[in-house]
C-alpha cells in the first residue's frame, strides 16, 4: 500500500488527503472507491399559509467491505441508504422514514460526474444548476426544486476537511448553502431556502470520538455558516476546528428513548457568536433500520441577542449510543 491507501476489514480504500482539485460537475457525482459518501440536503419552507416547516433529505452511499469479482448484475459491492424527515410545528414531532438497498438490478445507486442518486422511488439530481427531489414516506411527501447561484463553498482546507487528528481522520466537503426552494410538500405549494453538503472519505470518525455535533446555517446578511465538533465518551472534545466552540443552554429529553439532547446551543465562529433555537424540540430520528443508529436533526433559528439573523439546521449524534459509521 501506498501513503494514500488503508487497509480496513481486508480491503484497501483510498485516503482523503489535502491538494485534492475539485472539479464540477465531477465532483457533484459519486466517488465509489471511497468507503463512503453522502448528499444532504436541509432547509426551511414557508407554506402559502405562512407557516413554518423544516425538512432533511440524504442520500448516503457505502463501499462494502466485500471483495466479490463476480461479474454478476446481481453481485453487491454497493449500498444506498436515504433518510428524510420533514418538522412541522402543527404535528408535534418529527415525521421520517427510511430506506435502504443494494445497487442491483437499478433498485438504488449513484451516478459518477454528476448528482444522482436514488433507492427506489425516492431519488435526488442535478441538471444544469438545479436539484430536484422526490420523496414518497409513509406520511409526507417532498417535491422539491433546489436552484444554485453560487459556486460550492469548499470546507476546510480548499475542500479537505479534517476531522481528527490522524492521517486518514478527514473528508472531501462542500457545501451549497443559499440554495432557492420551490415544489410541494405534501401536495401544496412551498417556498424557502436550503443547505446541500457533499461528502465522501474512507474514515471518518475520529479517533476515540462516539459522536459530533454539526451546523449549517443560512445567514440573513447572505453569509453563511458550519461549525461542528467531534466529542469523546465523556463529553470532551475529540477534535474541533480552530476558534469553533458549543456551549450547551438547554437540553430536551425524548419520551420514547430517554435520549438527553442539548436543543439550544451557543455556537461559537472565532469572533462571532449565535445562539440556535429549534422550530420544535421534538426532532428526533430513528434511523435504527437503515443506519443503525438514533440522533437528533432538526431546524433552527439562529439569533444574536434577541434577532434572528439566519436559519438552518443542527445534528446531534452519539448522544442515544456511540456512533458507528
Amino acid at each position: 500500500m501506498n501513503r494514500r491507501q488503508f487497509l480496513a476489514a481486508g480491503l484497501v480504500f483510498p485516503i482523503v488527503t489535502p491538494g485534492h482539485r475539485f472539479e464540477f460537475p465531477r465532483d457533484h457525482g459519486a466517488h465509489p472507491d471511497y468507503r463512503q459518501e453522502w448528499w444532504y440536503v436541509t432547509g426551511w419552507l414557508k407554506t402559502a399559509r405562512g407557516e413554518d416547516l423544516g425538512f432533511q433529505i440524504t442520500f448516503f452511499r457505502t463501499k462494502l467491505n466485500i471483495e466479490n469479482s463476480n461479474p454478476s448484475a446481481f453481485t453487491t459491492r454497493q449500498l444506498i441508504l436515504a433518510h428524510a424527515a420533514l418538522s412541522d410545528p402543527r404535528h408535534g414531532r418529527l415525521r421520517h422514514d427510511e430506506r435502504a438497498a443494494r445497487v442491483a438490478l437499478n433498485l438504488a445507486g449513484s451516478r459518477q460526474g454528476t448528482t444522482r442518486v436514488w433507492v427506489d422511488d425516492w431519488s435526488l439530481a442535478l441538471s444544469e444548476n438545479t436539484y430536484s427531489t422526490k420523496i414518497t414516506a409513509r406520511d409526507f411527501s417532498l417535491d422539491l426544486q433546489f436552484e444554485a447561484k453560487d459556486q460550492p463553498l469548499l470546507q476546510g482546507n480548499a475542500g479537505f476537511s479534517r476531522k481528527g487528528h490522524g492521517a486518514e481522520e478527514a473528508s472531501y466537503y462542500y457545501s451549497r448553502p443559499h440554495l432557492k426552494v420551490s415544489g410541494a410538500a405534501n401536495g401544496s405549494r412551498v417556498t424557502g431556502m436550503a443547505w446541500l453538503d457533499h461528502e465522501w472519505s474512507s474514515q471518518y470518525m475520529a479517533a476515540g470520538a462516539t459522536g459530533w455535533d454539526w451546523c449549517g446555517i443560512n445567514l440573513d446578511d447572505g453569509g453563511a455558516l458550519m461549525a461542528f465538533r467531534m466529542r469523546g465518551k465523556d463529553g470532551s472534545i475529540a477534535f474541533a476546528p480552530d476558534g469553533i466552540s458549543f456551549q450547551p443552554l438547554r437540553t430536551w429529553t425524548s419520551p420514547r428513548t430517554g435520549t438527553i439532547y442539548p436543543v439550544s446551543i451557543l455556537v461559537k465562529a472565532k469572533a462571532k457568536e449565535y445562539l440556535l433555537e429549534p422550530l420544535m424540540d421534538d426532532q428526533e430520528l430513528d434511523a435504527r433500520a437503515s443506519t443503525g443508529t438514533i440522533y437528533w436533526e432538526g431546524a433552527v433559528r439562529a439569533l444574536q441577542g434577541k434577532k434572528q439573523v439566519g436559519q438552518g439546521y443542527l445534528e446531534l449524534t452519539g448522544y442515544w449510543r456511540p456512533m458507528k459509521l
